[in-house]
């Protein structure tokens, strides 16, 4: 099947304002008759079921946290995009666009790219509004700074803890509208399976995390914002809660899961310290403003105190290969030069497995003061980990898997092939292509949530009678006995293996076999192997406890058994993809170290639908058309 995104045709300055006119409208006093169900209260929830209460529609928000505050989005650190200018660098609205179109490795859809661009200057206008508290210059104007792939400096930031502040301006928006009784909000609530009838999305099942009792929601319409899938590595730099299950279950109802080989590996974690951790933390990707990244030019220096070591005894190696954007380069590239250098014997660190950050030169230049102002608490992270002092010594960084590029297929409208159902922020595929810019993370989550989806969600509303279906519908009955079917067999199994022995399992050959590079071997490897670990897993996992109670040890059997199908998907997915792009590197196609794309035979979204349980899925296309922006081999030399 050829997809069609349902993008706007003419020239691309108009097309958004264009197709928002076009768009049908829900009166205001018709708004509250209709339901929505957002899940997920990040930055794309939040916003999202902030912006639509204000609106007047009913929302019901969903959350498996305590609180909305407690979102993965808290935990962004270095900043979010927008093409104000404020520098007078040369920035535009194009300009962020190429950028963003360039920095996938050209992957991406035009329109929805020029869209994110153009309402990125909104963003900082309703966040300023809010109280967010950017960081501002001597004058008291909004500072900027730069990040990975981009000449200019456009990035807003809030110290080291951008996403949170951000997070806390969406949740005094959602608060509002609970306040007000727009927004009913559920906490401790996980999303266990998606309520389709007759073909439409209508409603949720969830477990109440707290008294293990099953829920079902109806409404109108549903609205995904439950993030990415890069804990199918095990170790990544995000939460622990979070999965792909939410993504998974809409899936396996019918929704087209697009390019999930597209994931990224962010430069800059704190290395892995031991067999038994938990998850890698992030070490914000501004560190790259004022740090240089290097390593020792001789394997022999490499257990030498890095101050030790002599400036011609260094090699600054991102400097050297690309040095239009040196230390800034994109992410996918910054990654695999530090994984070459390790590889060459060359890493520091326990296991070899580390490059330098060094803040020397910039100290030196500016003063401890201003670099403790701009990054002070990410000094103190990266000192409460490790107990080294990263203004005495060079930090130690090493790649670790970030972010999903990849996700629910979607539309211009962010509405899935299911209709009703609507896909936000990360959960989506839509902007980021194989590869994302740094600080456009939380610019694509509250595009989505506060400037796209309250219009294009009232396009669709227009169409559909508000009400049709009730939680009372058979087919709610039917998901609710599913989710406990299911849950009844994860504890009757009582095998010998633990949860988190799975998890680790199946982490460890996604990140060798298809992690920072892939190869046709590494993949058919996971693709024979990852069967028999799913199979052992059905047959010998141990769950104790109830479902009648809190059990944390069982939600976690469940978001592993997703992981456990998922995987093979995203194997599959990256095995069909001949060609390197972006965070997708086959090592059998590159040119010189640098990835190679097919343009011919690859330029499209592969979205992939689920045909049944044992069955191969079906693969469709979107063909990626370039009309504004000419593809070209990516280069930041």
């Amino acid at each position: 099947m050829i997809l069609d995104g349902k993008c706007p045709t003419g020239p691309i300055e108009q097309t958004w304002d264009k197709h928002r006119f076009d768009l049908k409208l829900v009166n205001p006093a018709n708004k509250r008759k209709y339901n929505i169900i957002v899940v997920g209260t990040g930055l794309a929830g939040g916003a999202a079921a902030a912006s639509l209460g204000e609106l007047g529609y009913n929302v019901q928000a969903f959350c498996y946290q305590d609180s909305p505050r407690r979102a993965h989005s808290i935990a962004a650190q270095g900043g979010i995009n927008a093409a104000k200018n404020y520098p007078n660098d040369g920035d535009s609205i194009y300009r962020l666009f190429y950028d963003t179109i360039k920095g996938g490795d050209f992957r991406a859809r035009e329109a929805d790219v020029w869209r994110l661009a153009q309402v990125s200057n909104n963003i900082i206008d309703q966040c300023v509004a809010q109280g967010v508290p950017f960081a501002r210059d001597y004058a008291g104007y909004l500072d900027n700074r730069s990040f990975g792939g981009a000449q200019v400096s456009r990035t807003f930031f809030a110290r080291g803890q951008t996403g949170q502040q951000l997070l806390l301006g969406a949740y005094s928006a959602l608060s509002r509208q609970i306040k007000l009784g727009t927004v009913k909000m559920y906490d401790r609530r996980e999303m266990l399976d998606l309520v389709v009838v007759d073909g439409v999305a209508r409603g949720i099942t969830v477990r109440n995390l707290v008294t293990g009792a099953m829920e079902s929601y109806a409404a109108d319409a549903v609205c995904l914002a439950t993030g990415g899938y890069v804990n199918v590595f095990y170790l990544s730099t995000n939460a622990m809660g979070c999965s792909v299950t939410a993504n998974w279950k809409a899936h396996k109802k019918g929704a087209y899961f697009a390019n999930p080989c597209y994931t990224q590996i962010h430069p800059t974690c704190i290395p892995q310290a031991g067999d038994y951790q938990s998850k890698l933390t992030l070490m914000s990707e501004s560190l790259r403003n004022d740090g240089r990244v290097w390593v020792p030019k001789k394997k022999e220096d490499c257990g030498k105190h890095p101050n030790d070591i002599p400036e011609d005894a260094r090699d600054y190696y991102l400097e050297r290969k690309y040095p239009s954007y040196g230390n800034l380069a994109p992410r996918d590239i910054a990654s695999r030069a530090a994984k070459e250098q390790c590889d060459d014997g060359r890493g520091v660190g326990p296991g070899g497995r580390g490059v330098y950050l060094d803040f020397a030169d910039s100290i030196k230049r500016l003063g401890e003061d201003t670099i403790r102002e701009r990054y002070g608490n990410l000094f103190e992270m990266y000192e409460k980990i490790t107990d080294e002092n990263g203004y005495k010594r060079p930090m130690r960084m090493y790649p670790a898997p970030h972010y999903a590029m990849g996700g629910l297929w979607v539309d211009y409208n962010l509405m899935s092939n299911i209709p009703g159902l609507f896909v936000l922020g990360e959960a989506n595929f839509s902007v980021h292509g194989a590869n994302r810019l740094g600080a456009s993370a939380l610019m694509q989550g509250l595009a989505d949530g506060y400037f796209v989806i309250p219009y294009t969600i009232g396009g669709y509303l227009a169409t559909v009678k508000p009400g049709q279906v009730k939680a009372d519908h058979p087919e709610f009955k039917q998901c609710e006995e599913n989710v406990k079917a299911e849950q009844n067999k994860f504890l009757s199994i009582n095998g010998k293996k633990t949860v988190f022995e799975f998890m680790r399992e199946v982490g460890g050959l996604m990140w060798e076999n298809c992690g920072m590079a892939r190869t046709k071997e590494s993949l058919e490897t996971n693709l024979k192997k990852i069967p028999a670990l799913r199979e052992e897993f059905w047959k010998n996992v141990k769950v104790t406890g109830s479902g009648a109670e809190l059990n944390q040890q069982l939600e976690n059997a469940g978001r592993t058994a997703d992981f456990l199908e998922f995987s093979e998907l995203l194997c599959r997915d990256a095995l069909h993809r001949n060609e390197s792009c972006g965070g997708h590197f086959r090592t059998e196609y590159q040119d010189a170290g640098e990835a190679q794309r097919d343009d011919v035979n690859f330029c499209y979204v592969g979205a992939w639908e689920f045909k049944g349980a044992g069955k191969e899925p079906e693969l469709h296309k979107e063909p990626l058309k370039f009309d504004n922006v000419h593809l070209a081999i990516r280069s930041y030399k």
